[in-house]
């Protein structure tokens, strides 16, 4: 990039605060007191995530009588589930194609499973009545090259073969027309299978949805370990100790209190940019009427959409994996990552120039080498776990919740029959080798995304092996 387009790129950043724009929100619920002392419960859901939030909510509408707590180590939503995109997808399987590489001969199940799950989703927010901006406007993926412009039409082909309805393919005057853009030569509109939305207002609302129905939520409540205890389990916190018959664990990226569990996942720290309100001149210079949310079709690739206020969300592109799984606030922030989203936000809108930054922020998710959850119990069936949603868990952790909790319930279901349910991914190795196999898949991806598409013989025998690292 030209200094002249880089300082405008650098200027545009100039005012960002360091925060995620959904949490820094006049809406954002109060915290609740810590645990001190014991507590007893039927289940207790640790996690005060997406993943949590719904287990807990739909223990309750199972069975309203079922005593439930949750626990969160800080407060409820501000980890991944209050700093993504607001994307809400359908798929379970980090979209179609590896859901179709990995289960192809449950792909019609996952997909049925998908849809209804996200029908549940938006039925659950009119329901409680929670105002989380949903908007069922489905997602492009586009093409910025052409390679990508003829992987796009052979997979429009591949979709008609299995089936699905419901993905156009836009050529580039047709895409254009949705949405304006000179890097844009075409892409696919999943119409129906993506909904946008406020996630951080989406956790705030299940928050009160699951206090309405009777669940006890404790806020800077950590659980130390775990351990049983008679019939049911014992979970240490800071200040006091909760027993449960049942235990259900949606921490996700943070270290699991199944420790078998942690080298299943590892930390990919992701960073996104929010422009300022667009005015309605800004806004007509690049159309985007339908308000669908976008993604390039590129391997390190960016996710963008408008916000209710017409600000655009851009984020993606760098996936940081930080030697040794290490979590750190210090590692939210990257500046040479935002300038470098700022750099191909202008390049992506040129029209845009001028606009400026009003939130920067990242943080870290899980990812697994399979890309889609997996799912266990320990201790006998009396712990549930779902883990490894690496960065589409928007929707899917509704599905995760009841998985687990038809595990904890000892229950063959359509969901626990499920060979994504019964399988695990293979797991990451020790240091140094997770951080050299993970810097070796990253940079030969970088490769493939300037040489066409050409997946060299690293990325082969990955792709032999159903390896692969992404965010």
């Amino acid at each position: 990039m030209a200094p002249a387009a880089m300082r405008t790129a650098a200027q545009s950043l100039s005012g960002a605060k360091p925060v995620s724009y959904w949490l820094d929100d006049p809406a954002k619920p109060a915290a609740l007191p810590a645990l001190t002392g014991d507590e007893h419960a039927d289940l207790l859901v640790i996690g005060g995530g997406y993943s949590g939030l719904w287990t807990a909510l739909i223990a309750k509408e199972r069975d309203p009588g079922r005593d439930v707590v949750l626990i969160e180590g800080h407060e409820v939503g501000w980890a991944a589930s209050g700093r993504n995109g607001g994307f809400c997808a359908a798929s379970l399987t980090h979209g179609l194609a590896n859901g179709v590489e990995r289960w192809p001969d449950e792909i019609a199940k996952l997909e049925e499973l998908g849809e209804r799950n996200l029908d549940a989703i938006e039925a659950a927010v009119a329901r409680y009545g929670i105002d989380c901006e949903f908007e069922r406007t489905g997602e492009i993926d586009v093409a910025t090259e052409p390679h990508q412009l003829e992987e796009l039409r052979e997979w429009q082909e591949e979709l008609v073969k299995l089936g699905i309805t419901g993905v156009d393919f836009l050529d580039r005057d047709a895409l254009r027309a949705e949405v304006d853009s000179p890097t844009f030569l075409g892409g696919l509109w999943d119409r129906n299978g993506v909904a946008m939305l406020h996630p951080a207002k989406l956790a705030w609302g299940l928050k009160r949805a699951c206090q309405e129905l009777g669940v006890r939520i404790y806020e800077h409540t950590r659980g130390l370990d775990l351990v049983r205890s008679g019939p049911g389990m014992a979970v240490r916190t800071p200040y006091g100790r909760i027993f449960a018959r049942r235990v259900a664990l949606g921490t996700n990226i943070f270290p699991s209190l199944v420790k078998r569990v942690r080298p299943y996942t590892v930390p990919v720290y992701d960073y996104a940019l929010m422009t300022e309100p667009l005015t309605p001149q800004q806004l007509e210079s690049i159309g985007w009427k339908g308000r669908q949310g976008l993604g390039d079709s590129a391997n390190q690739f960016h996710y963008f959409r408008l916000s209710a206020d017409n600000r655009i969300l851009w984020g993606g592109y760098d996936a940081i994996y930080p030697y040794g799984g290490r979590l750190s606030a210090d590692l939210d922030q990257r500046p040479e990552t935002f300038l470098k989203l700022a750099e191909q936000f202008f390049d992506c809108f040129p029209q845009l120039s001028g606009l400026n930054f009003s939130h920067a922020w990242g943080g870290a998710i899980d990812t697994c080498s399979r890309f889609t959850a997996f799912f266990g119990t320990a201790h006998q069936g009396r712990v549930a776990y779902a883990a490894g949603y690496t960065g589409l868990g928007v929707g899917s952790t509704r599905f995760g919740a009841d998985v687990m909790l038809d595990l904890l319930a000892g229950e063959e279901t359509e969901r626990t029959r499920l060979e994504m349910v019964r399988s695990k991914p293979m797991p990451f190795p020790p240091e140094p080798f997770a951080w050299a196999g993970i810097e070796i898949t990253k940079r030969s991806l970088a490769r493939a995304d300037s040489n066409g598409g050409h997946r060299n013989l690293w990325l082969k025998t990955m792709d032999k092996l159903g390896l692969g690292f992404d965010s």
